[in-house]
């Protein structure tokens, strides 16, 4: 009992965030006697994840008409770099498409209003979508490691074919990997603390043991060992970079070098940090259920979110040749200024492919 009280207040975001976990004790709060208070995260928070729900869809929409558009020749454009950054989009527009409004209403509403099916189906997709833009942003950090280090044999590695192969089977092993969330999860009613309200929950009937293993997976998985690639990829990718140089441009090729590298690195690790920390939390011990706590919940999910909001930005509009193609999509002269031709230096870490946001467009 104590393990599906635990899934409750977990699942109610601002419901609960004075409630204790161990509702069997007398002494405790009862987590339903939070849930009809109306503080101001229920307009505070439905806000600012609509502010990125909105960054995030305008961002990724411009890449994807950018990535989309037909060139001037009738082709479009469909390199290695750009399918990827191509999954990545559409990854990122359809996780924050079905975790960022329905979250909003978890934060807002007393109860899950949605039904059985989108209870089930929309955190699978959540889940599968997270993964499918985590693996991609490994296959990119990949893509980018063999065009710079192993640059003779790039071209026949990365082929639209190989791109295109990596992209189908990222999707696999997503949906695959993501199959036990919808299994366990379900709408659930008649809770002692709220008899005739219904929650969306994970329901392990299988025992806690299960459970675990599958939150630790999806952590090893879905975050230690894609942190572990993309710092080792874009650290061999950086130092190759700087290697190739003239001895006076070295020092600020570096300085450049080492900032995008840990921009890369940082991003990511600082994205999803909390809310593992969180799920880590919740399974092996006792997360507190307080203020503090609760505005910590609400940071890992702004993070998670940000995460698909400034990957357009770092992986797409940061590449000298996505910026040309935006100004030949749009117009308008004062849209996506053209860098300064003296700032050659830069230029040239984009000719060498020290970024994962090179777009042969």
């Amino acid at each position: 009992m104590e393990e599906q009280d635990n899934d409750l207040v977990l699942s109610l975001g601002a419901n609960t965030h004075k409630c204790s976990l161990k509702t069997n004790q007398t002494e405790s709060t009862p987590c339903w006697s939070g849930a009809m208070s109306s503080g101001p995260e229920v307009v505070i928070v439905p806000v600012l994840f609509g502010l990125i729900f909105l960054l995030g869809m305008v961002g990724n929409t411009l890449v994807l008409v950018v990535l989309g558009r037909l060139r001037p020749g009738g082709r479009p454009s469909r390199s290695a770099t750009n399918i990827f950054i191509l999954n990545l989009s559409i990854a990122d527009f359809s996780f924050l498409l079905f975790c960022v409004p329905f979250q909003a209403t978890i934060y807002s509403l007393p109860e899950w209003i949605f039904g059985a099916f989108f209870c089930k189906w929309v955190h699978y997709l959540a889940m599968a979508t997270m993964l499918v833009s985590i693996f991609t942003l490994v296959a990119m950090s990949v893509d980018r490691y063999i065009a710079v280090v192993h640059a003779k044999r790039s071209s026949c590695i990365r082929s639209k074919r190989n791109a295109a192969l990596g992209v189908g089977i990222i999707w696999l092993l997503s949906l695959l990997i993501a199959i036990p969330v919808a299994q366990h999860q379900a709408l659930v009613s008649g809770h002692q603390q709220a008899p005739n309200s219904s929650f969306c929950w994970e329901h392990w009937t299988d025992g806690s043991t299960a459970k675990q293993t599958y939150k630790v997976t999806i952590l090893v998985v879905g975050y230690l060992l894609p942190l572990a690639l993309i710092t080792c990829c874009y650290a061999k990718v950086g130092e190759r970079a700087v290697s190739r140089v003239q001895t006076v441009e070295k020092g600020i090729l570096r300085l450049l070098t080492a900032q995008t590298v840990l921009l890369v690195v940082a991003v990511f690790l600082l994205s999803w940090l909390p809310h593992h920390i969180i799920t880590m939390w919740a399974e092996f011990g006792q997360f507190p259920l307080n203020n503090i706590s609760f505005t910590f919940r609400i940071i890992s999910h702004c993070l998670a979110y940000g995460n698909s909001c400034i990957n357009p930005i770092i992986y797409a509009f940061l590449s000298e040749n996505f910026r040309k193609a935006c100004r030949q999509v749009f117009t308008c002269k004062f849209f996506l200024p053209p860098v300064p031709a003296e700032k050659l230096v830069r230029i040239r870490m984009e000719n060498f492919s020290t970024t994962h946001s090179t777009t042969n467009v």
